[in-house]
């Protein structure tokens, strides 16, 4: 909870020096606000973390159809049956079908009304989770309740990735009205992630999974359409992640051809079609041959600092030096102190991260 309060300044802040900066992604704000070196890194940073995020998606992709399938199948859970059922089959047919065709669009605006439906969605794996808790099935047997944590997993949130060009898509942008949306977003995310991360944990215990939907029998219609929702909400959130991506590989590649993005319109449209189909690809044939990707995904998680405190963080002492007042007034001292403390928050995650990760999930 307590790290809420630097998320929503971190957001607020991208989307001031997205205004004073006239710029519509983060790379591009970081960029015009950092510079070059800074810039370079927050572009690899990007690309790295919406990779590895849109494996992990599609992957979550398979998880919740093999339980789903074997429900309507009537067939018991790992046993083999007819070729359309099979994991890699039902994702790349999911895939061609739904997320191809929303990661090609130039624009996320369309989003709007698909992102709707996920968040329904996610209310509502979150009312199952707590229902389920409170009036338990009596096959579900709980494990051991740990009082320590042995493992601290890596921060991951994407939504500081794409608020530059989520902001940029409203039909007002104003850091203030912008500062009440992601204010309530926050507290409603919290309420969410609480909600369900305590009631499955104390449903099951020690043997919950970390998907915890997976921790649930199959034959539960109920959760069955959680699990429906949570399709739902990832076909929505890998286009996000892509086009965020996909502005990261646009940016490097007409900077390496030496061309200014506003005059090099002509063929925008057959490179951005041919970016999409390399990088859907990509990881969807990484989703579905390399089965321990996740390991090397929970590597790249600690990026998630990066993006949330170190650089807004940058950002913002940046935004303020660069301003020509003689006698700096005290919420000027205030506000390059802040920067500084996001930065070195973000940088003692990024490492505590990154470390744990390394130590507990590669080296093993």
């Amino acid at each position: 909870q307590g790290m809420l309060v630097f998320i929503i300044s971190g957001l607020v802040i991208l989307a001031y020096c997205s205004q004073a900066s006239n710029e519509r992604t983060y790379q591009e704000v970081v960029w015009a606000v950092c510079g070059k070196l800074t810039g370079v890194l927050c572009e690899v940073a990007i690309a790295v973390y919406t990779f590895g995020t849109c494996i992990a998606f599609l992957i979550i992709i398979g998880d919740q159809q093999d339980k789903i399938i074997a429900v309507m199948a009537k067939e018991p859970e790992g046993a083999s049956g007819p070729w359309y059922t099979d994991r890699k089959f039902t994702i790349s047919l999911t895939a061609f079908l739904f997320i191809l065709p929303l990661s090609i669009p130039r624009e996320i605006g369309f989003q709007k009304y698909a992102s709707f439906l996920s968040v329904v969605g996610t209310w509502y794996v979150t009312a199952i989770v707590i229902i389920k808790y409170i009036w338990p099935d009596k096959e579900m047997t709980p494990g051991n309740i740990l009082t320590r944590s042995h493992h601290l997993g890596p921060s991951r949130c994407w939504c500081h990735v794409s608020s530059v060009p989520v902001f940029n898509s409203m039909r007002q942008p104003e850091v203030k009205t912008w500062g009440g949306v992601v204010t309530a977003a926050m507290v409603i995310a919290l309420a969410v992630y609480m909600g369900t991360g305590i009631c499955g944990f104390l449903t099951f215990g020690a043997a919950v999974d970390p998907d915890v939907l997976l921790s649930y029998p199959s034959e539960d219609m109920a959760v069955a359409v959680a699990r429906a929702f949570i399709i739902l909400s990832v076909l929505t959130s890998y286009p996000i992640l892509h086009f965020c991506g996909r502005a990261v590989v646009e940016g490097l590649w007409l900077r390496y051809q030496g061309v200014p993005v506003e005059e090099d319109v002509g063929r925008e449209r057959r490179r951005r079609v041919l970016q999409t189909l390399v990088w859907f690809l990509l990881t969807l044939l990484l989703a579905l041959f390399i089965p321990d990707i996740g390991k090397v995904i929970s590597v790249i998680g600690g990026l998630a600092a990066c993006f949330i405190f170190i650089f807004p963080g940058l950002c913002l002492i940046q935004a303020k030096l660069s301003e020509m007042e003689e006698v700096k007034p005290a919420s000027w001292w205030v506000l390059v102190s802040y920067g500084v403390l996001l930065v070195t928050l973000g940088a003692f995650i990024f490492g505590q991260t990154t470390a744990n990760a390394i130590f507990v999930d590669l080296l093993a």
